[in-house]
């Protein structure tokens, strides 16, 4: 079924066009160089270390950065630069998955009250409106006491935590496309809502999806690392980024190597993510 009556201005993903702006835009470049520098870092890290990350050195313990220790070494004499790239699949595999449970749940959710309105619309907006007003964080320490702090408890909280900001930015959209032509000519030839929805209504609101999933996977990762660092959702001998910042503390003025490392590494992330989210809303919105 062909749309009808759809400005040019919205933001549907489509063509090669938008593919070959986002690699000449500088943001996109840069961010998305650096996330792909860490992902191939989080694949193949078994093959750039020398050293196990849990391998232990009684006789080197708080070693300062040398030859044999990039990075140097932590409390118990184990190598930083190994357990700063280890650490980075933790973060790269909560982050994403917490991101995913948010987009697929949040567009269900965005999509239909924007689609149907009425007493849904005014439901889904109270109980969104509601959650939004308390610090992620702060709830998210609160689920993980009562029901544990595994990895997956970790990724399903935040994951849904993060749901009412992809759904109202969803639904936002939404609420623009269903007046459109191409929606009542949907009605007219008898298509059920599901297919007017997903089939018409969703593929013209992926742009304002895919920024939305970009900048909540910002946050994703400074949560997750958040959590990490309160020791909610990995326990020690993991490398995870979050936690190794919380154990060199103790040590940040002796040995500050401990905190600065995961810290340095933590920090170029986040930032990419974000130069990256940027670029992309700024080429979609053209």
């Amino acid at each position: 079924m062909t749309t009808v009556g759809r400005p040019p201005s919205l933001a549907r993903v489509s063509g090669r066009g938008t593919f070959a702006t986002l690699i000449r835009t500088p943001t996109v470049v840069i961010g998305g160089c650096v996330v792909l520098l860490w992902v191939v870092v989080a694949i193949a890290w078994p093959m750039l270390v020398l050293v196990s990350p849990d391998r232990t050195d009684p006789l080197s313990v708080l070693a300062p950065p040398s030859g044999q220790h990039w990075l140097g070494t932590d409390h118990l004499g184990r190598d930083v630069f190994s357990r700063v790239l280890a650490g980075s699949t933790s973060v790269l595999v909560m982050a994403p998955l917490a991101t995913l449970v948010g987009l697929v749940l949040g567009t269900i959710i965005g999509v239909t009250a924007g689609y149907f309105r009425g007493w849904w619309d005014m439901v889904v907006m109270r109980v969104l409106e509601s959650v939004l007003i308390v610090p992620v964080i702060l709830i998210a320490m609160t689920v993980l006491a009562l029901f544990g702090s595994s990895r997956l408890n970790v990724i399903l909280t935040v994951g849904i935590l993060f749901t009412p900001h992809i759904a109202r930015t969803v639904r936002s959209a939404v609420l623009v496309e269903r007046h459109h032509e191409y929606v009542a000519a949907s009605w007219l030839q008898g298509s059920s809502s599901v297919y007017t929805m997903c089939g018409e209504i969703l593929r013209n609101v992926t742009g304002p999806i895919i920024v939305e999933a970009t900048v909540r996977l910002g946050y994703a990762i400074f949560v997750a690392a958040g959590l990490a660092f309160l020791s909610l959702g990995v326990q020690e001998p993991s490398p995870d980024w979050g936690l190794t910042i919380s154990l060199g503390r103790p040590y940040v003025q002796s040995a500050p190597w401990m905190v600065l490392a995961p810290a340095a590494a933590l920090t170029t992330l986040v930032i990419a993510v974000n130069l990256l989210a940027d670029g992309v809303k700024e080429v979609l919105e053209q």
